[in-house]
């Protein structure tokens, strides 16, 4: 068997999919109803959207399996979204790639797969829109043209879920996005009991920015300050957008000795960006943030409102202060 190599994009792709909060939701009609369509129009006992995650492909939708995940390791998509047009097999027990797979030898007993890869923004691939079948088939050429087809209906309905939960602008999650996976994050790490630290950011003085050199330089300074943000934290922490200039994020595993070392550091990018970018005036920003232990009562959007309590006080402290 050989196992899906890792697309080189692999981290902005798994950072987009995670963007749509989408992954271990419940399932619903539009999807539900595409996987219908595509099990008529083919004729197979199995058809799945599937979603590659970091170590498994978790199905958004699905017939014909009994589960919602498989390991990314043996999964067959792995190895689609390693290419850019429709992933055929058309016989495994004649592949040597798949001929010993588990999902082969044993149940579902795959001998066909088709998967289209699928794209939202950035042209990365997060998944496809699969047919599977338990006998070998010939995929004709009309077969991927009508696959291709469906698959750009699912990829509409993926964009319209994309622009729900991230903010345009950044990139970055907005304040949709940030609650779904902010919660995600939030509950996983009290289940591992990991402290947290919940921050709160707004910029300083960015109406000032605005009259004084114009809405396009304000945007390129949010985009500046959501570049910094997302290249300081970890692939674990979640950071938003919440609307105008008004900033959050989730920092999972950071002790609150370290949470003040945390914010320098963001301060510090983001002089290094102004200075990289030859932005034309200094970008500055007040902070807050609520430290959560590992092994206290804690509510996520309670230590959110902490966090932006905080932020506001610094603000109106460094206002009083010029």
């Amino acid at each position: 068997m050989l196992a899906p190599a890792f697309p080189r994009d692999d981290v902005e792709r798994l950072r987009q999919l995670a963007d749509l909060a989408i992954l271990d939701t419940p399932p619903g009609e539009p999807f539900d109803r595409i996987v219908r369509l595509a099990k008529k129009m083919f004729g197979v006992p199995i058809a799945l959207i599937s979603l590659v995650d970091a170590n498994r492909q978790w199905f958004k939708a699905c017939i014909g399996l009994p589960v919602r995940e498989t390991g990314r390791d043996i999964s067959f998509c792995g190895h689609a979204i390693l290419g850019d047009d429709i992933f055929v097999i058309e016989d495994t027990h004649a592949d040597p790639r798949f001929a010993d797979n588990p999902l082969v030898t044993g149940a579902p007993f795959i001998r066909f797969y088709a998967g289209q890869p699928l794209r939202v923004a950035g042209n990365h691939k997060i998944g496809t829109l699969c047919v599977i079948d338990t006998k070998p088939r010939h995929f004709t050429a009309d077969d991927r043209a009508a696959l291709r087809d469906l698959a750009a209906v699912l990829e509409r309905e993926l964009a319209a879920l994309h622009l729900a939960t991230v903010d345009e602008l950044t990139g970055l999650s907005n304040r949709r996005g940030f609650s779904a996976l902010g919660l995600k994050a939030f509950s996983l790490a009290r289940r591992l009991k990991l402290p947290m630290a919940a921050l709160a950011f707004d910029l300083d003085k960015f109406k000032a920015i605005n009259d004084t050199y114009g809405h396009a330089t304000g945007d390129a300074a949010l985009r500046l300050f959501a570049d910094a943000l997302r290249q300081t934290v970890r692939d674990a922490d979640v950071v938003a957008r919440l609307g105008g200039d008004e900033f959050a994020a989730l920092l999972v595993d950071c002790p609150a000795d370290r949470i003040e070392a945390a914010i320098a550091r963001i301060r510090g990018r983001v002089g290094e960006r102004v200075a990289e970018t030859g932005f034309p005036v200094r970008i500055e920003f007040s902070a807050g943030f609520a430290a959560i232990d590992a092994d206290a009562a804690a509510d996520f959007e309670a230590a959110m409102a902490q966090a932006d309590s905080a932020m506001y006080r610094q603000k109106n402290a460094r206002k009083a202060a010029r």
